[in-house]
């Protein structure tokens, strides 16, 4: 169901996902369907079955969302010290999204480009993500498995080899490709960024089909890439001597050079160097997505590779999607103290001094435009600030005005289960705790229906 509606910006288109009536008084209201005798009649039982259907669906009679007092209860006891209530978030002003660091008010794409973009994207290098070494490198692909016939004859399947040689050193790591075996065209394709792979017992890879489905995938016409981030970089603070960091950092490491998270962003691009030469693949349509750690990672790939035509952050949190200086849930001193390899050193200057940080999350978000970008959450996920996130993509929007476009977001969140898609943004917030699931795709690729078919 498309809904068409007005919000404080303009313009947004509303789809309601997962309806679920009660089938007893739809089937009622159906078999008296023969007393519908006029229009007037068939209106009113169109906005009766409208009003049901958001009713059943969200639980909160269409209300904007809010966070369940018993997730706030229950999080507050579990992981104590932390915010998980609005009225305990402390006043904060976010940096202007349209003012240069010289105060220069940006008023169009091309100052955009050439003056803003480029600021904060050295801003979030310098300060967060950290920066990619300048070192050298050769870069080559090899098909290692080919499957004219998968998933039961309908799909090609390859698994390929990059492979990574500087200095006499190498590393490779493995990406997996789905693509539908009689689309007769290239199609458009989602890249997820997968920090689990290696642990195929894991609780997101027990769940294959919600987590990566594939088979959902191909028979809506898109194709499906995972690639392992664990060859790339392990998970873990090992004084970044191994995996990428080990073949192309100079020691010694600066303040400001790359950790975890930078270097699978990196990966992702060069996972996209293949995709972009394959046949089966539609180069200007691939999707680049991450959930939780790796939804933070997706956005910093899209930010700085605008090949990615689009980004999804699935429950990506803080460090990710929502505000730093809302202080909701997971904080940065919280993300440094227990991930110290995820961003670049600099970061923790900013450890319970998210106000002196020169960028929030709102102007990641940004560095998207005019692309398409999406946005999830979940409704007990209270520690990856769903309201953050969601706040964030909303002061986000001054930079796809600039392009021309209108998202519509309203400053209040959409009710729960209630897709929203405006321009090029979209998000959704969903019943349930901190996962990707099948759910969560067929939202994807609902957005992705208007935005890259």
């Amino acid at each position: 169901m498309i809904i068409l509606y007005r919000g404080e910006i303009g313009e947004s288109v509303v789809k309601i996902n997962n309806l679920m009536l009660n089938s007893r008084l739809l089937t009622a209201i159906i078999t008296n369907n023969k007393a519908m005798k006029n229009v007037a009649s068939f209106i009113c039982f169109c906005f009766m079955l409208f009003i049901l259907s958001v009713t059943e669906m969200t639980g909160q009679n269409g209300k904007s969302w809010s966070a369940p007092v018993q997730a706030v209860e229950k999080l507050s006891k579990d992981k104590s010290g932390f915010i998980y209530s609005e009225e305990k978030v402390p006043s904060y002003t976010l940096p202007d999204l349209l003012i240069s660091g010289k105060g220069t008010k940006i008023t169009s794409t091309d100052m955009w480009n050439t003056i803003r973009r480029p600021e904060i994207l050295e801003l979030f290098r310098e300060n967060v993500f950290g920066k990619v070494p300048e070192t050298k490198y050769n870069e080559t692909f090899r098909i290692v498995r080919l499957d004219q016939n998968s998933m039961g004859g309908t799909a090609i399947e390859k698994q390929i080899e990059i492979l990574i040689q500087s200095s006499g050193k190498s590393l490779s790591f493995s990406m997996t490709l789905f693509t539908p075996k009689n689309a007769g065209h290239p199609v458009p394709v989602f890249l997820l960024i997968d920090p689990w792979l290696a642990d195929t017992t894991g609780p997101h890879w027990m769940q294959k089909d919600e987590y990566w489905p594939v088979d959902a995938a191909l028979k809506r016409g898109y194709g499906m890439a995972v690639f392992s981030t664990i060859p790339l970089d392990p998970d873990n603070f090992d004084d970044f001597k191994n995996g990428i960091h080990g073949l192309l950092d100079k020691s010694p490491r600066p303040s400001d050079a790359w950790g975890t998270l930078a270097a699978w962003a990196w990966g992702a691009s060069r996972c996209l160097d293949y995709l972009i030469t394959d046949k089966d693949v539609a180069a200007d349509k691939v999707a680049v997505a991450g959930h939780s750690r790796a939804g933070k990672t997706a956005l910093w790939a899209g930010a700085q590779d605008t090949r990615f035509a689009m980004v999804i952050s699935n429950e990506s949190g803080a460090g990710g999607a929502a505000l730093a200086r809302r202080r909701f849930g997971e904080t940065v001193a919280r993300l440094n103290s227990v991930f110290p390899h995820w961003y670049c050193s600099n970061y923790s200057k900013f450890n319970n001094n998210e106000d002196k940080l020169p960028v929030d999350m709102h102007m990641l978000l940004a560095l998207t435009a005019p692309r398409a970008l999406y946005i999830d959450c979940a409704d007990e996920d209270l520690w990856g600030d769903p309201k953050g996130s969601y706040l964030s993509l909303y002061y986000a929007q001054p930079a796809y005005k600039l392009f021309g476009l209108n998202p519509g977001l309203s400053l209040n969140m959409p009710p729960l289960n209630q897709q929203v898609i405006s321009s090029k943004i979209g998000f959704h917030i969903r019943d349930g705790v901190h996962n990707l699931l099948l759910r969560d795709w067929n939202c994807f690729m609902d957005f992705a229906d208007k935005v890259l078919k």
